[in-house]
């Protein structure tokens, strides 16, 4: 095998992941010796004990990495390993980086410009606009956004970052082939042609309680820093923001209500001195030593609204907002709507960024609000 066979083959073998490797490999001289050594030798490595020596002896027979790379090819995907030029150099900075990287998509030297925005799954309509705002608003400015693909604050991300035209990345908590949740398999894809969907594990892994804590760091390890946006003090989105501390890399929070769960976390970071976020500048202002200057021009350029279509009836809830917010019962009877259709309508006008919740069941149109063009 050559070098980044070892790589593939290592990262197939289960229960030594990437500390373990590393103590092999120190002991032993080069990852190949993990194929060669005899028992004794692997007993002798430490945290190698006798069951796992005679585990990784019975598994390294089995394994074939060629079948496995022939396997990720059906797939339209690739297997990137720690020595492959594309592997990315922010995480082999990590304590931890993956053997290796099953990857749809591509990889690209920009990548390096990174911010992760992660969070709950049961997110607010107030999460999910901001998410997709500060992802859009990335993208403009030439960053490529990382995150999950779970449900929730982790897909606004993406789509935002896909409707300002820029690259996203996506980390599994489960292998290609057996994307959870499903219902994002449309997502992923649109993901994988403007970006990629990445996993560190073996084609066949289903999602499990363990896999999901031990990607974030991943989602971290890409990036230059993490904004939370919603998530509860115990959620996997502080386990990543915690990750990012570990790997010495900006932590970012947003502001919630004091009455919502989701509030808790980004709370939290905040009292603990990570930076409190209420629009794109606090972040780029972090990396400005870090990002080239023209992302600088690109944010300070940005009208904050993308133009949008609206349909007759959208633009009939815009038009009765034009001169104060409304209460829902309100903005019913202007609008000339019946509530069902009106209140499933307000979530894709919030994630458009047109209008803007606020308390009370209040309904105000959102901040730069400029052009409006019918379908």
């Amino acid at each position: 095998m050559n070098a980044r066979e070892v790589y593939i083959a290592l990262n197939m073998i289960d229960k030594i992941g990437p500390v373990r490797v590393r103590a092999l490999v120190e002991a032993l001289g080069a990852p190949a010796g993990v194929f060669t050594a005899s028992f004794a030798d692997l007993v002798r490595v430490k945290g190698i004990g006798e069951e796992l020596a005679q585990s990784i002896i019975a598994q390294r027979a089995q394994i074939d990495p060629a079948e496995e790379e022939a396997k990720a090819a059906k797939l339209d995907a690739r297997i990137v390993t720690f020595v492959d030029d594309d592997y990315p150099e922010l995480l082999k900075q990590i304590h931890d980086p993956p053997l290796a990287l099953y990857v749809e998509g591509t990889l690209e030297k920009k990548d390096r410009q990174a911010v992760a925005i992660v969070g709950t799954r049961r997110a607010t309509h107030y999460g999910l606009s901001v998410a997709d705002r500060l992802a859009y608003q990335l993208a403009k400015c030439g960053l490529t956004v990382v995150s999950g693909l779970a449900r929730g604050i982790d897909s606004a991300a993406h789509q935002g970052a896909l409707k300002g035209g820029g690259r996203t990345i996506a980390v599994l908590g489960s292998a290609l082939d057996q994307l959870y949740p499903p219902e994002n398999a449309e997502l992923a894809g649109k993901i994988a042609k403007q970006g990629a969907v990445i996993s560190e594990y073996t084609l066949g892994r289903e999602a499990d309680r363990t896999t999901f804590p031990y990607r974030n760091r991943i989602i971290s390890g890409l990036s230059m820093g993490a904004v939370i946006v919603e998530a509860d003090k115990s959620s996997g989105a502080m386990m990543t923001a915690d990750a990012a501390l570990d790997q010495g890399r900006s932590v970012f929070a947003v502001p919630g209500r004091i009455d919502q769960p989701g509030a808790r976390g980004p709370h939290k970071l905040i009292k603990n001195g990570a930076r409190l976020v209420e629009d794109i500048d606090d972040i780029l202002q972090e990396f400005e030593l870090l990002i080239p200057s023209d992302h600088a021009k690109k944010a300070a350029a940005l009208d904050g609204l993308p133009r949008v279509q609206l349909s007759a009836d959208e633009q009939a809830v815009v038009k009765a907002l034009f001169e104060e917010p409304l209460d829902l019962d309100s903005l019913a009877r202007r609008a000339n709507l019946p509530m069902p259709q009106l209140t499933s309508m307000l979530l894709g006008l919030e994630m458009k960024r047109v209008i803007r919740m606020l308390p009370g069941r209040i309904v105000a149109l959102a901040d730069g609000v400029r052009k409006l063009t019918a379908e």
